[in-house]
């Protein structure tokens, strides 16, 4: 009797212990997989990069292949067999896009186009948000409907009476078109960087402006002592943003800027690089009838070299201030007071 009762509860025991020995098992699998509060499953950290990897994939894709063909010469173009490597570095393509584009002087018409209205939109949009963030005063709500109902509004269906109105104030064909309007904080997609700036000023802690003004300090002083030194986030990423925009913007520099503007006998002729690589064939067309037989006939490579020169700017300043862009972006979120 004892002897059977004894493997009746070894027989118990095993079998306790197996399926404990199941359940750590499980735990551990599930714990690989999917990961603790302390720990990335392999499961997750796999899908997590893989739909990182796919994601990037799809954006540099673009930026692969135009840098892939912009160094190949007209053979490569045509073999068949060379799909990525060109067979050599091919530096003749972006000899000739610098000379129909006009590179250097379109890269300083550039550099002042979207510059300077851009540190314009920064200081303005930073004091319109201010004073929507820390001041109460009538028709505040209405102001800031207003405000969202210009930004959700299609440019398409003011862009004649705006043209009309510039003309007639004499603002057509000069850099005056750009500033004017962001003076009045009415730039390039000046809405949302007023937005920005109002949500950030609203998360300063309340107690320090009440301190600034128990010693003495006035409204402008708070602003520029206060506000603005720790509003440097939201700086940067409106002056990114904003550059970008204006950079990038094509239809509207050459409605409003870009032209023979003359102003004391003096002619100037705006543009920008945004423009020339939408004008590229035409240009390219002419440099090389200046040129006489200097210039082959354009070809895709040609393009992609015309292209690579128009971004590579920006390319450039995103990669040297990726880091604090990043950084930026995420203080813009942190919640104050």
């Amino acid at each position: 009797m004892q002897s059977s009762s004894l493997s009746k509860n070894k027989s118990s025991l095993k079998r306790v212990l197996s399926a404990e020995n199941r359940e750590q098992m499980k735990y551990k699998c599930r714990k690989f997989i999917f990961g603790s509060k302390d720990t990335e499953g392999a499961g997750k950290l796999f899908v997590i990069y893989l739909l990182l990897i796919s994601i990037g994939f799809v954006y540099l894709y673009p930026v692969l292949y135009m840098i892939s063909k912009s160094f190949m010469n007209l053979n490569d173009l045509l073999d068949t067999s060379i799909n990525w490597i060109p067979s050599q570095m091919y530096l003749d393509n972006y000899k000739q896009a610098l000379k129909s584009m006009d590179y250097w002087k379109t890269f300083r018409d550039s550099v002042v186009v979207a510059g300077i209205p851009t540190l314009i939109n920064v200081v303005i949009c930073a004091i319109v948000g201010y004073g929507f963030a820390r001041y109460e005063f009538k028709g505040k709500k209405l102001l800031i409907g207003l405000l969202l109902f210009s930004f959700i509004l299609p440019p398409q269906a003011t862009m004649m009476p705006t043209y009309v109105f510039y003309t007639n104030l004499g603002l057509i064909n000069s850099l005056k078109a750009f500033v004017v309007p962001a003076v009045l904080g009415q730039g390039i997609k000046s809405q949302i960087f007023i937005l920005i700036f109002y949500n950030f000023f609203r998360q300063i802690p309340k107690v320090l402006i009440e301190a600034a003004k128990i010693d003495g300090a006035g409204h402008f002083k708070i602003f520029r002592k206060i506000a603005l030194p720790s509003a440097a986030p939201a700086i940067l990423v409106v002056f990114l943003f904003s550059i970008v925009w204006y950079w990038n913007e094509s239809y509207l520099t050459q409605l409003y800027v870009v032209g023979a503007f003359t102003s004391n006998a003096d002619t100037y002729h705006w543009s920008s690089l945004i423009v020339s690589l939408k004008n590229f064939e035409n240009s390219y067309n002419t440099a090389r009838s200046v040129a006489g037989s200097g210039m082959v006939d354009i070809n895709e490579s040609i393009k992609m070299a015309g292209t690579m020169l128009s971004i590579l700017p920006l390319l450039l300043m995103y990669l040297v201030l990726q880091k604090q862009f990043v950084e930026s972006v995420d203080r813009t979120g942190i919640t104050g007071e």
